[in-house]
């Protein structure tokens, strides 16, 4: 793919997860927003175009050895490693990082009350995050699977009773832009996770916890939106015409 103004985020990124980097750097959403081409995020951050796409070629230019080419995945694979790494992640982390920011907002609320409203954000994205994995594991995903193999098999899958994945995706991509603008919120809170003077070490280990929790939740979002739905959308599409179901 040759980079230009007009290309889309989301689908560069897919191609080569290094760009994310760049995008991240710059504060461009590539994951949630990731339909957007470079020229229209650039505007709105009033970013030199061309100084961006220098540098994303210059990325494009390095050889740093192999990369995870996710795009080229069957779909099933993953959708399991989505569930397996990433959900797991967030299962676990979250409850280290909901007990670790109760004692920060506790301890140093008086003098920094941003933090209740971190903690606050917290709780409630891990529990609506907890709600939405489910979904993903216990319908959408079973259904990406049977798309996949029926894909490579050459048989057909029935109608799903639950409705296309278009429909369900939807929703589940409406849920990524409720906890992308929510880590927004968190980041603008913390100064993009910068501990003050007066932080303690769990201060420290709390902030470096939450940034890797939202770089971790900003490829598995980047995963879904940009590769796993439309290509799952694509291929129900190609079923449903070239089978007669509908």
């Amino acid at each position: 793919m040759d980079i230009t103004k007009d290309t889309i985020i989301g689908e560069l990124v897919a191609e080569d997860y290094r760009m994310a980097s760049i995008f991240k750097n710059n504060g461009i959403d590539f994951c949630c927003n990731g339909n957007r081409s470079i020229a229209d995020a650039s505007a709105k951050k009033n970013i030199d175009v061309a100084s961006l796409l220098a540098k994303l070629e210059e990325v494009r230019n390095q050889n740093t050895g192999a990369q995870t080419d996710y795009h080229t995945w069957p779909l099933d694979l993953l959708a399991d490693y989505i569930e397996k790494k990433h959900h797991r992640y967030v299962e676990q982390r979250s409850l280290e990082l909901k007990a670790y920011l109760q004692k920060i907002a506790q301890v140093h609320g008086d003098r920094h009350p941003e933090l209740v409203e971190v903690e606050e954000l917290f709780k409630k994205s891990a529990g609506e995050l907890a709600v939405h994995m489910k979904k993903e594991e216990l319908m959408v995903f079973p259904r990406i699977r049977k798309l996949a193999q029926a894909k490579l098999q050459g048989t057909e899958v029935k109608a799903s009773p639950m409705g296309n994945v278009d429909t369900s995706v939807k929703a589940l991509m409406h849920d990524h832009d409720t906890q992308g603008e929510t880590f927004r919120r968190i980041a603008e809170l913390t100064d993009n996770y910068q501990m003050p003077a007066d932080g303690c070490n769990t201060y420290r280990v709390s902030f470096a916890m939450l940034k890797e929790y939202e770089d971790d939740l900003h490829l598995h979002i980047h995963l879904e939106n940009n590769i796993l739905f439309p290509k799952a959308v694509a291929i129900e599409e190609e079923f449903l015409v070239t089978t007669g179901v509908g």
